[in-house]
Parts: structure tokens; sequence; C-alpha cells
């Protein structure tokens, strides 16, 4: 049946987005705001969403009875398998209307299973917003001719949709932004650069780190001159090292590390939820380089993924186990959401007041140009904790050892892809391998292997303390084996890489 109010949904939200300036939209709201907008969509969502008052009705909970703050941090959260998968899908939708949404991603999880995500225009709308941020405050979008190539996987999948929506969203607000859309499909990729980017003052990649550095590797193999066309890229499903971020940029002949990337926090279930900004990227760069500071900071030795948010678009909270929960409005609205990632929130005046303890002013970088600096909160991110592999009682991460690839000394020679094991021999003697792929088409010269190693156990023991502590010292030292590009049993193509294994005898 026609819906003559869809219309007016999305004239208003467009209006508002259009005549909105970024920096109104992102003015600090108060904690006391951003929780009173939290509370308000809980009470829409328990009388409009038919699967949410369900929910309540099985814990005992009155909606009417959850009238201040304190009781909505008393609502049980809401979870994949509590609550979205057992519900239909269109009673997870407002007023149990699937057909109110115009849209259905799909992702399958770690089960394999697929879980259908609907959405209608308005939330692209607000989403959109995160993107106007990096290409506004980082790449001065308004300023220059910008050719957008959406790199993310297309078809059902949310990420490559997701974005060239929101892309088309700012042009539609007036940015000179041009999008084309050849998803991972890197023939294409590289013939729309050769051909489309110098007509444009720059060009914006948009995709998977691995996938992103991948295809840059072997666009320069193939002679394309990537500092020709003033190259920027925004990356998301990936937690990476600042090496990383600095190897690219070297690669395509970046001049402006605070500037010239940034990186989503993107779920398939709610869309984007924060994003990096040149303030956040500083910050992260010296936590980096400060490893106790950080370890004090996160409570762990790898360095998550920071960015910024605006708490009247997602509300974040964090429970006793140290799990994110967010509440954000969406084809399916979500109530204290808990998407299994593992992290933690600072106001922005906590964090600056942390950072000055330890004597590091971030802003001071900023003096002179204040665009793109907002006095947002901060999460960070540390994704979920199946992705480390126990050796000698340390956790050790992924993200710790992919220092150790992105070294002078290494990284021309390596892809950065690893797969990270913890073996016991036929005497139950631990070892830990590291199986690494090499660049396309390359030789490795004698001895990389042990070079590898080396650089591995040295940037182990000065990011991750338990590693340095635990671990004795003859068992430091891990086994690395070299696997040419695209290897089938480590590092096939076509499917999202697992930097881990386990119980492998």
């Amino acid at each position: 049946m026609f819906d003559g109010k869809r219309a007016e949904a999305v004239s208003a939200a467009m209006a508002r987005f259009i005549n909105t300036p970024l920096s109104r939209k992102l003015e600090g709201s108060s904690e006391e705001a951003a929780r009173a907008a939290a509370l308000g969509l809980f009470r829409s969502v328990a009388v409009t969403v038919p699967a949410y008052g369900a929910f309540l009705e099985e814990h005992g909970i009155a909606s009417e009875s959850v009238r201040i703050y304190k009781d909505f941090e008393r609502l049980p959260p809401t979870t994949k398998e509590n609550y979205l998968l057992r519900y239909p899908l269109a009673l997870l939708c407002r007023e149990g209307r699937l057909e109110s949404c115009d849209m259905i991603a799909v992702s399958s999880g770690s089960t394999g299973a697929p879980c259908f995500w609907p959405r209608f225009v308005t939330d692209e709308i607000e989403i959109a917003t995160r993107f106007e941020q990096i290409f506004h405050g980082s790449f001065r979008a308004d300023e220059r001719s910008t050719l957008s190539v959406v790199c993310f996987t297309l078809g059902t999948w949310v990420g490559g949709m997701y974005t060239a929506a929101c892309c088309r969203h700012l042009a539609a607000k007036g940015y000179p932004i041009t999008l084309v859309t050849p998803g991972t499909n890197r023939e294409e990729i590289f013939r729309v650069v050769r051909e489309l980017s110098p007509l444009f003052d720059q060009t914006v990649l948009l995709g998977y780190p691995p996938f992103l550095k991948g295809t840059i590797d072997e666009g320069a193999a193939r002679g394309i001159d990537w500092k020709a066309y003033k190259i920027r890229w925004v990356m998301a499903g990936e937690v990476f090292s600042e090496e990383w971020r600095t190897l690219v940029g070297e690669r395509v002949g970046a001049t402006d590390p605070l500037r010239d990337s940034a990186s989503l926090y993107g779920t398939a279930d709610a869309g984007v939820l924060g994003n990096e900004t040149p303030l956040s990227i500083h910050i992260r760069d010296w936590l980096a380089s400060n490893p106790h500071a950080a370890r004090e900071l996160f409570g762990e030795s790898r360095l998550p993924t920071l960015v910024q948010y605006d708490p009247m678009s997602r509300f974040f909270e964090v429970d006793t186990a140290g799990a994110l929960l967010f509440t954000g409005d969406n084809g399916i609205p979500l109530i204290r959401y808990n998407i299994l990632d593992t992290g933690g929130i600072r106001s922005y005046d906590e964090m600056l007041a942390f950072l000055r303890d330890w004597g590091f002013d971030p802003l001071a970088e900023f003096k002179s140009d204040m665009r793109g600096v907002y006095r947002l909160p901060f999460v960070y991110v540390f994704g979920r904790s199946d992705f480390t592999v126990s050796y000698f009682g340390a956790n050790i991460y992924p993200e710790n050892v992919s220092v150790g690839l992105e070294q002078p000394e290494i990284k021309e020679w390596v892809t950065g892809k690893f797969v990270l094991q913890a073996l016991e021999d036929a005497d139950r003697d631990k070892t830990l391998s590291v199986v690494v792929e090499l660049a396309s088409g390359i030789e490795p010269p004698a001895g990389l292997s042990d070079e590898i190693a080396a650089s591995i156990r040295t940037h182990l023991g000065r990011l991750n303390s338990e590693f340095a502590n635990y671990v004795p010292a003859s068992a430091q030292l891990p086994v690395v084996s070299l696997r040419p590009a695209g290897d089938a049993e480590f590092f096939p193509t076509g499917v999202k890489h697992r930097y881990t294994r386990r119980n492998t005898a």
C-alpha cells in the first residue's frame, strides 16, 4: 500500500542533512542530552517495535517503569542470539512492517548463517554525516573535486552499497564528489584510476585495509603512478597499526598522515558507529610510540581502533565485562545492543586530561588549523577476543605481530598478511609459528625468515608486556615460514583473511 509518510520522512531527513552545516551538527552535546536522547529512543521503540515489546515482557519489564537514565542502565542488553534471531524479521521493524524499509543487506557472521539487516534511506542519510566528517574534515572535499572509488564488496553485503549511498548523499549536499563503484575487481579499479583520476583534484579509495594495500602494491607493479593522483583512502573492517598507515602513505605519496586517511568503525547491524578524525589519529600515533601510556589507557598491550562518535546518533556504554553496548535508530532499532566487541569510552575532556598527565597536548598540532577537530567523545575497539593466540599464558595479538612486518627492512618483501599459531611438537614443546605471505612475484633473499622472526620478537617484546614477562627468552623467537602470494592453504584469494589459527598440533 502506498505510504505518503515515507516521502515526508525522506524529504525532512534530507532537508536537515543538506541545510545543517557539519559544525552545527557536531556541536558538543552534553552527556545529559545524549542520555535523554537514548531514553527517548527506548520509549519509542518499546511501543512501536513488536519484537522489543515482547522482549521487555519476557524480562518482566513494563516500558513505563523506565523513567530515568538509571532505569535505562538496568535494561537487559540485546544481542543477536537473545533478540535478533528469536523474532521474525518483520517484528524487529517499526510497526512490524518489513516493507517500511527499502533495502536489505546480508551478513554471514561467524557461524556462516546469513543475517538480514533491513534499512531505509533515512538511516543512510544519518550515517552520511560520518562520511562528511572525513571528506570535509580530513580531505577538504568541499574545496577539491574528488573521485571516490568504492573498493568494498558490492552486492548484498553491506559495505559497498552503504558506502556508495552515503557518498551520493554528500554529492547531493553540494560536495564536488563523483562516485565510481568497481568493488573488488582490481582490473576495473586500475582502469578507472588510470582514466578518471587525472580529471579530478584528488582520488579517494574506500575499502578493507588488506585489500587496499594489495591493490596499491599490485598497481605499482603494473606501472600505476599512485603519487600522481593525490590518493586518500578510507578503511573499515580491521584494526591496523600506525606503521601500516605510514607504509601505505609512503607508497601513494601521501604527505599528511593525520588527514590523508581515516578508518570507520562500522557494522552490518547499524551502519557506521564512529570514525577516525585528525585528532584521534594524532592521539593514536602518539600512543603507538608510547606503549606504557597506551596500556594504562586501554588496559591491554595491543593498540585498538580509536575513533570519535556522535552520542546523539549512536549512544555507547560499556558493561562490567568490558563489552561495548550501543543504542541507535535503524531499520531495526537497537537498544543497548551488544555486538560482542570489547573496548571502552572516554569523554573528550577525559582523553585530553589523561594525555596531559603524560606530558602530551594533542591540540598543539592543530593550533593553526582546527578543521576536523570537534569536542566529541572517543570509543576504542579491540574487536573480538577469539582472534588472540595464547602462548605461555600470554595473549598474543595479531596487531602486535603486524608491526614486526612493517619495518623498513622487511615491508617491501611481504604483503602484510600472516597466520599466527601456537604449535606443540611431539615432545609437547611449544613454539610460536608465523606463516607470512610474500609479495607477488618475489623471490625472497637468503635469511629473510630469520630477519622477520627477529623483528617480530623485538616488537612483541616492546608492545606486549605479557609476552616480555611470561614467555621464556628461549621461546620468544617465532618460527617464520614464507609462502607465496595467494597460497591456497594459508592465503586463499576471494575470502576474508584470518590472522590466527588454533588447536593445531
